[in-house]
């Protein structure tokens, strides 16, 4: 089952990203850890962020929801949970509430493999063949880095199962190792590896991989070891059925005509590196708060996470050709020209999006166990709050219309959201016209 959405946020940024990230990211004024103070939940500025999630449906209700945290300069401004984790107990969702977070899972799975480079024991440029010797030949052409970056070409695996219908679902899941197993089976790349970009959870998966077979550990003990641990992030997990417990488990839900249905499983929920890890609010504040200050890795270890990667071609690009950008285990399109680390997850019955605005302190996180909403979009919204409204382009003529997208290149954030709303002929216009001038981005959507 593939898992694709085409998202159109920000434009391909220039080779200086990386450090002005990193320095904003270790600015001296950041706040330690567990330090973060709760602004009043009735103040105007919650009002408004409360607003944004009713008018998208979270009412009172029996209903699947989302936990929703807004973080900034320091502070938790917003933290609020709507609905139930689960249908059948009726729990309401909370700050402790844990939802599989699907691809948002790839920077804790990034974070693992530069942990190992940390300590000397794997580098970037060791190749697939390197670490599993038996894997076939067109492995020697891919390496670490290619399988961070998204630029490894390996076959998708979702493509290459083929699940039983007719049976339940916890008996067809495939394993990390099943994975491994199917690219074995294979004897090439879809293209020659670092020419192209492809987003491919088939290489977050075999990262999680040679997290185990470098380490010594099991990847979610690795996790757990020298990520959650150190950050008490106590109540985090890669979860392995009958092996570990989510704790305030969130169950996912879909739309099946008016009725919210469990879908919670899929034939690709089980595997670990591309979508495996279950969190909290409560626990990715203390990530977020642990990024700001470096607190697992240098400022220059952190650098190579937060460089966009540049392919033969020149240009990363997706599917459809559109530009694109990405570190490891972090998108880092800025969003009307606000430098952002983020990264969007979908799986079955769960949407998640962490939204880092380094330079403006702000952090928005939002985690849904319900498919029919659109996290990435809401959070871009609650920024909106922050950041300043965009420019409204109906008081723009013909020809300053024209110098207004030419010299606000980086802007197309804003545009992708006009096109999306358009509901006049001239906002219809302006995203035709964008379409020579800002570079959209079309991005293959992370699955599990």
């Amino acid at each position: 089952m593939n898992r694709r959405e085409w998202l159109r946020n920000g434009a391909l940024i220039g080779g200086g990203l990386a450090s002005s990230i990193a320095s904003a990211l270790n600015k001296p004024n950041a706040v330690p850890l567990m330090l973060l103070k709760r602004s009043d939940p009735e103040s105007a500025e919650s009002e408004k962020i409360d607003n944004i999630f009713v008018a998208a449906g979270l009412t009172a209700g029996n209903i699947p929801g989302a936990a929703v945290l807004v973080a900034n300069n320091g502070g938790v401004l917003f933290q609020r949970g709507y609905g139930f984790a689960d249908l059948r107990s009726q729990r309401k969702i909370d700050a402790r509430t844990n939802f599989r977070l699907a691809s948002c899972t790839k920077q804790f799975t990034a974070m693992a493999i530069m942990l190992l480079v940390h300590d000397g024991t794997l580098h970037y440029g060791e190749r697939l063949t390197d670490i599993f010797p038996d894997f076939p030949e067109y492995g020697r052409a891919i390496t670490i880095r290619n399988l961070l970056n998204h630029t490894s070409g390996l076959q998708d695996y979702e493509d290459l199962m083929s699940p039983d219908p007719a049976v339940p679902v916890e008996q067809i899941q495939i394993q990390d190792a099943g994975v491994l197993d199917l690219l074995k089976r294979q004897t090439s790349t879809k293209f020659t590896p670092g020419s192209q970009w492809a987003y491919s959870n088939s290489g977050y998966v075999l990262l999680g991989l040679i997290v185990q077979k470098v380490s010594g550990k099991t990847f979610p003990d690795f996790l757990h070891d020298r990520i959650f641990q150190p950050l008490n992030m106590s109540s985090t997990v890669a979860y392995v059925r009958g092996k570990n417990d989510i704790p305030n488990r969130a169950f996912g839900h879909s739309l099946e005509g008016k009725s919210s249905m469990q879908t919670d499983q899929s034939p690709t929920s089980a595997t670990l590196g591309d979508g495996g890890v279950y969190s909290s609010l409560e626990d990715l504040a203390k990530w977020d708060q642990a990024l700001r200050r470096n607190a697992l890795l240098s400022q220059r270890e952190m650098q190579p996470a937060l460089t966009p990667v540049k392919v033969s071609s020149g240009q990363v690009s997706g599917p459809d050709g559109s530009p694109a950008a990405y570190g490891f285990g972090w998108f880092l399109n800025p969003y009307r020209s606000h430098q952002r680390m983020w990264h969007y997850g979908e799986t079955m019955g769960f949407r998640t999006t962490i939204q880092h605005f380094v330079a403006d302190n702000l952090t928005i996180i939002i985690l849904c166990n319900r498919a029919d909403l659109n996290p990435s979009a809401l959070a871009l919204q609650v920024a909106d709050l922050f950041l300043g409204a965009p420019p409204n382009c109906e008081s723009y003529d013909d020809a300053s219309e024209n110098t207004w997208l030419e010299s606000n290149h980086l802007l197309c954030a804003v545009c992708c959201e006009l096109v999306r709303a358009s509901r006049t002929q001239r906002t219809a216009r302006l995203g035709r016209k964008t379409a020579g001038l800002m570079a959209e981005t079309r991005i293959v959507n992370p699955g599990d």
